[in-house]
């Protein structure tokens, strides 16, 4: 479904990526692992259309950001560092926005349910900006996947929650892997990872140097895997 091909970034004389080549199968579910300014979330962003790259291609389904930005962005749910919701609307208002954006049909109903799926009922009419980080997040999640795409980007998607809001997310992402979509997430969560993951990429310097099915479901493997290539 996803495929990237020599894929390069150059900032300045920094090189943030370094020639990432790599297919994701429809319906796989990817966590990328790797320290900090290893160009995870550069990655994400080109094939999310948020960044260009400096040399390369990302193709979604034979499709391209270039040529048909359109259809491929309507394939994908973001779930970035920025929210990228409303602070003044109310959690009801952004995500009716949203749906009217992909054109989702019954927008306020569904806009309604993820709120429920969230746990922002009590909250649906309450400005964002009066939110803490933890509930932003919860509602960035429920923006990502108002439209079901069929790509769910995740970049730390972790980060901030409470451990009640760790499960529902994971849960999020199990359903939505359930309903075929294909995952893409970065974190620094091992135990996530093995929860949710089929397959791991890591990646270090710009590289990546490693790529494997999770075929034993503990964090210690994980770890073990991660040391032998990043230290």
């Amino acid at each position: 479904m996803i495929s990237i091909e020599s894929l390069t970034k150059t900032i300045g004389e920094k090189n943030i990526l370094r020639g990432i080549t790599l297919t994701v199968n429809q319906g796989e579910t990817i966590g990328i692992l790797g320290p900090n300014g290893a160009g995870k979330s550069t990655v994400l962003k080109i094939i999310g259309g948020l960044m260009k790259p400096s040399s390369g291609i990302v193709t979604i389904n034979g499709l391209t950001i270039k040529k048909d930005p359109f259809l491929v962005k309507n394939k994908i749910g973001f779930l970035a560092h920025n929210s990228y919701l409303y602070d003044h609307f109310s959690p009801l208002e952004n995500l009716i926005f949203f749906g009217k954006l992909y054109q989702v049909e019954n927008c306020e109903r569904k806009a309604k349910e993820l709120i429920r799926d969230v746990g922002l009922t009590f909250f649906m009419h309450e400005p964002v900006r009066s939110f803490s980080r933890g509930m932003v997040q919860r509602l960035a999640i429920a923006r990502a996947i108002i439209h079901e795409p069929e790509i769910l980007i995740l970049d730390e998607p972790h980060t901030g929650l409470d451990q009640q809001a760790v499960k529902l997310l994971n849960e999020v992402i199990l359903k939505m892997k359930a309903k075929g979509s294909t995952i893409l997430m970065v974190t620094h969560d091992f135990a996530q990872t093995v929860e949710t993951c089929d397959r791991i990429v890591i990646m270090k310097q710009g590289s990546v140097v490693d790529d494997f099915h999770v075929t034993d479901r503990s964090v210690d493997y994980i770890y073990e895997k991660y040391a032998g290539q990043v230290g």
